[in-house]
């Protein structure tokens, strides 16, 4: 997959933490998180799992470091769109559109967020697995309140019907993520065409009224 989408500021040229996390979205995505031994990532990437210690102390800190980074690339994807455009209703077009121009190894790394987000409920008793549990925690906060933001800014330019600014958000957001548990790379339907209507979608449900 695309290792950017994976990659952080400290990881060095010989870091191998990309490498295991690719890996490790390829063998969530085919046989789901519990069913992955966490020797056949070691596999994929080529090292001893030993190694694997060196950047996750377990299976579950893998899975929700690739949780935060799947938060994190939406919440610079949402801001990149929504910087480009001057009308809200433009702005969150491009926002429903960034959200679905990724890659099919992405859209497993998306697949696999929805599938446990669950995992973000309950305190973590390891340290490094809480510290990335609260990581996304704050992630998907910020992404709801930049949904929100973009809410109330199109009702107070008077484009979006009047809506709780936060409970419209988390509706377009649901929608939005809802595409994940369905969505696979080899349907009949690509990505673009979805995006046109959930799209649409969501540009009907903030200009109508509450009661329509």
């Amino acid at each position: 997959m695309s290792i950017e989408a994976l990659t952080e500021a400290d990881d060095g040229p010989r870091s191998k933490r990309p490498a295991i996390l690719a890996a490790a979205v390829e063998c969530f995505g085919e046989v789901g998180f519990e069913a992955t031994k966490w020797s056949q990532v070691a596999d994929r990437v080529g090292i001893g799992q030993p190694a694997l210690y060196h950047y996750f102390e377990s299976k579950t800190h893998c899975l929700l470091t690739i949780m935060r980074l799947g938060l994190r690339n939406s919440d610079d994807a949402f801001r990149a769109a929504v910087a480009e455009e001057g009308a809200t209703h433009d702005a969150l077009r491009a926002a429903v559109r960034a959200a679905f121009e990724v890659s099919p190894q992405e859209v497993q790394q998306n697949r696999i967020l929805q599938a446990n987000i669950a995992l973000l409920s309950g305190r973590r008793a390891s340290e490094r697995e809480e510290a990335e549990r609260q990581a996304c925690r704050k992630l998907v906060a910020r992404i709801e309140r930049n949904w929100a933001d973009l809410v109330q800014q199109g009702i107070e330019r008077g484009e979006f019907a009047r809506h709780d600014p936060v409970l419209m958000a988390r509706s377009l957001l649901g929608l939005v993520v809802s595409v994940w548990r369905w969505y696979r790379p080899d349907g009949s339907t690509e990505l673009p065409a979805i995006a046109e209507f959930i799209g649409g979608c969501c540009a009907r449900m903030v200009v109508s009224g509450p009661s329509e």
